[in-house]
């Protein structure tokens, strides 16, 4: 078995067409499934540096080792909801290369000691749903079973807890913590919840190991990371990027801008706004991002060009955020919307005097006090928006604003239903 060089490595055998590869065809590119035990897997894991794609950048082997130490009977879910409307990563491993993942859920399965694993996708991610019913029936070998289940989107639908509500029978709402999932999760299981490009990656340690990862990347980010680039590009799509490569090359992988550029939405809609001159000299690097106080979050970079208008679009995402709440906590319901309605009064150029300073007073009041993170993912981006953007704030007072709009994504509400693939 030969191991991949350079990139991509992830996205290998990934052609020009919509067809998920085969299991023939996936086994031809990075060879079979290797077999390593519990102990052997969560060591390599270790080794490598692997940490979660799924946006809280959590180290993959801690996450292991805490359910397989558990010492009961556990469960493994692979979280394909992928609610953040900018990012489409995950949906492309699972409609495009299914095997990929369910390797990786397999191998993980194998190591906490969990006899099924349950993929949750979402309901209308059509692609996703056909390609993963055929994978699993081309899987008759594997050692244990795969259900594939699909439930409603919203942008909570997709927070850990929720996933593990709905797959309890319960609405796909966030819960409260403590118990955390890997404690008490599917079914009252430890369960071992990951993103889908998470546990492609632990398909390909396994098979190549720590060393080979560690051959690209960052010695305090090894490895490689799958980022949808949209916005004022060329070419808008998933891009697979080594950690450390500068924004300046994420930009030129997807053609370049199409305009110049005023800013970067970097990390996704529960992510910071970052001026264009700053962000372009960062590194796709922990330390970096941190240095701008933001992280790479669900694997998104947005560019807005100087055309477009920064508080007019932060104002439809938070609209959209503040739509999205759940529904069970005063402070995210009432909060967010009077947040929402604030902005779009700063950005209609309809704001009293003081609208700022309560605008900034409310977003700090709302911070931590959600049964999950969805204020504080939401005011990160209010106070992020106003600070790149509030500059603007005085000239939409006293102009109408005629900005092109850059038309960044919003999801809608998605009704449920359930499939099951044996």
């Amino acid at each position: 078995m030969i191991a991949h060089e350079g990139l991509p490595r992830l996205l290998a055998g990934l052609n020009g067409g919509h067809a998920a590869l085969t299991l023939a065809d996936h086994v031809d590119i990075h060879g079979p499934l290797p077999r390593p035990n519990s102990a052997q897997l969560i060591e390599v894991i270790d080794r490598s540096g692997l940490r979660g794609r799924g946006g809280a950048d959590f180290p993959t082997a801690r996450k292991l080792r805490a359910v397989a130490e558990s010492r009961r009977a556990s469960a493994v879910v692979v979280n394909g909801s992928e609610t953040e409307p900018a990012s489409a990563k995950d949906g492309l491993l699972l409609s495009r290369l299914p095997h990929l993942v369910l390797d990786g859920a397999v191998l993980a399965a194998q190591a906490v000691g969990a006899p099924e694993v349950i993929v949750k996708v979402g309901d209308r991610a059509v692609r996703s749903i056909d390609a993963l019913e055929r994978a699993i029936a081309e899987r008759r070998s594997d050692p244990l079973r795969t259900e594939l289940v699909t439930g409603p989107g919203g942008y909570v639908a997709g927070e850990e807890s929720a996933v593990m509500h709905h797959l309890n029978g319960g609405r796909s709402l966030p819960t409260f913590v403590p118990p955390r999932v890997y404690e008490k999760g599917y079914r009252g299981r430890p369960t071992l919840i990951q993103n889908p490009e998470t546990l492609a990656q632990i398909a390909l340690v396994a098979r190549f190991g720590d060393r080979w990862y560690r051959e690209l990347g960052t010695g305090a980010d090894p490895g490689s990371a799958l980022v949808t680039i949209t916005g004022a590009v060329a070419a808008p799509g998933v891009y697979e990027l080594a950690f450390g490569t500068s924004m300046r090359d994420l930009i030129a992988a997807a053609g370049g801008s199409t305009a110049p550029l005023q800013a970067l939405l970097v990390g996704g809609y529960f992510g910071t706004w970052v001026d264009a001159s700053r962000a372009l000299a960062l590194r796709l690097a922990r330390e970096d991002l941190r240095s701008v106080g933001c992280s790479l979050g669900s694997g998104v970079l947005i560019a807005l060009g100087e055309s477009s208008c920064g508080l007019h679009e932060s104002a439809r995402v938070i609209a959209y955020l503040a739509s999205q709440s759940a529904g069970q906590c005063g402070p995210c319901v009432y909060g967010l919307r009077a947040i929402a309605d604030s902005f779009g009064a700063l950005a209609e150029g309809v704001a009293h005097r003081r609208e700022r300073e309560q605008l900034e007073r409310w977003s700090a009041e709302v911070r931590g006090r959600g049964a999950c993170h969805h204020p504080d993912g939401a005011v990160r981006f209010v106070q992020s928006a106003l600070h790149i953007f509030g500059s603007q704030i005085e000239a939409h007072q006293h102009q109408r604003c005629n900005a092109v709009p850059a038309g960044l994504p919003t999801g809608e509400l998605k009704a449920s239903r359930r499939r099951r693939a044996a």
